[in-house]
């Protein structure tokens, strides 16, 4: 088992007073239980909720996760330590959403703006990104984080960019009235702690991205947040947006984690306005990367991109999970010259942040990862085996 100071940097710096939701996977029941952390401790909150999402439509989500009644079925270091061993024998952690549609919002930070310009300019060629980043630059500047999208600023840059021929769909969506959300990944597939996340063997240009994903009842109210990894192939997408599906939905390309933690008196949306997330990649080869998505530099404040997704054009019965996008994009060359970043099998990618702890996942082939099985219909099956089980054993 990993010691104290391993898996206590998992966990939020503020953690005695933040209140965690768990998904717990248990061989033992052979399905997914709802928990919550209290100390050293993970408490079975099942009877409470049968999903996570059932436990974020409850008033009073926050005193069923604090001091609900339930068994301590689970010693949170043992979790951890099967989580990121990848111990399947072991209870071990999900990703903390379950019927929440994982949606995903684009271009929201000015850097990260740029780099889709770029992508789009090379085709998909990392050869030519260098190049063609000094001419975007020089045409576009790189102050675009001082323009509110939407904003008569942004209507006169995009008029004068269409004249000099350097309008692009990602600046429409960057500076544009309208931001791009999308859906990441289906209801179910997000991997956890520990979980290898995947990149298609066919791409050669791709990267992790760490980003703050708010999770939001039926009502379209963020409740709680987490970390996640929202895994980008960018040789697909700079080929063309219309591949955005393969660039972004593949098997294991969606990590939510480790915890999901619930907004209280003392945690609220406005504690993660300027938090720092935090990004490292160790390859087995020596190479570290390490990047910074600062909150503080977003274009668009979360209540708009939460508006953007939910309201009266779209309704979500089981609420959602909101990537908000990141301001990182790695330039940093991985070999040769000018051919920038890609991941390697075997790299380990740790997204941190002060608030919502740390989330750990190696990097592995889509095609090669273990298959995902475990659908909805597979929660619906096992959620009622297990209702008629408690009621035989009444």
């Amino acid at each position: 088992m990993a010691d104290e100071q391993d898996w206590i940097g998992l966990l939020p710096e503020d953690r005695e007073d933040a209140v965690l939701i768990a998904r717990v996977w248990d061989p033992q029941e052979g399905g997914p239980l709802v928990a919550a952390v209290r100390g050293g401790d993970v408490v079975d909150l099942s009877a409470h909720a049968a999903t996570v999402s059932e436990l974020l439509e409850r008033e009073d989500a926050v005193a069923v996760a604090s001091s609900a009644p339930g068994p301590a079925r689970w010693r949170l270091p043992d979790l951890l330590d099967a989580s990121l061993g990848q111990d399947g024998a072991r209870p071990r952690l999900l990703a903390p959403v379950d019927l929440q549609v994982v949606k995903a919002c684009g271009v929201t930070f000015a850097e990260s703006l740029l780099e889709r310009v770029i992508e789009e300019r090379a085709g998909g060629d990392p050869e030519q990104a260098e190049t063609i980043r000094a001419r975007v630059l020089g045409a576009i500047g790189e102050d675009l984080g001082s323009i509110r999208p939407g904003s008569s600023e942004a209507a006169e840059l995009k008029r004068a960019l269409i004249a000099e021929g350097m309008w692009s769909q990602y600046l429409e969506v960057g500076i544009g009235p309208d931001p791009e959300v999308f859906t990441k990944a289906p209801v179910l597939s997000s991997v956890g702690l520990g979980d290898s996340v995947g990149v298609l063997s066919r791409s050669s240009w791709n990267n992790p991205e760490p980003e703050l994903v708010l999770v939001a009842n039926s009502a379209g109210t963020a409740v709680g947040a987490t970390l996640g990894n929202d895994v980008n192939l960018r040789d697909f997408e700079g080929r063309s947006a219309l591949l955005l599906g393969a660039a972004k939905d593949n098997n294991a390309s969606s990590a939510l984690g480790p915890f999901l933690r619930l907004f209280d008196g003392a945690f609220s949306l406005d504690a993660l306005r300027d938090e720092d997330i935090l990004l490292t990649v160790a390859g087995a080869d020596g190479f570290t990367l390490e990047g910074r998505n600062s909150l503080g530099r977003i274009s668009r404040p979360f209540e708009e991109l939460l508006a953007a997704t939910c309201g009266a054009h779209h309704q979500y019965p089981d609420g959602f999970a909101l990537f908000t996008g990141t301001l990182f994009a790695p330039t940093q060359d991985r070999g040769e010259p000018g051919a920038g970043f890609t991941h390697h099998v075997g790299d380990v990618v740790t997204i941190r942040s002060p608030h919502l702890g740390a989330l750990v996942n190696p990097v592995g082939r889509s095609e090669e990862l273990p298959p995902w099985t475990f659908g909805i219909g597979s929660l619906l099956r096992f959620l009622q085996n297990r209702r008629e089980t408690f009621q035989v054993d009444a």
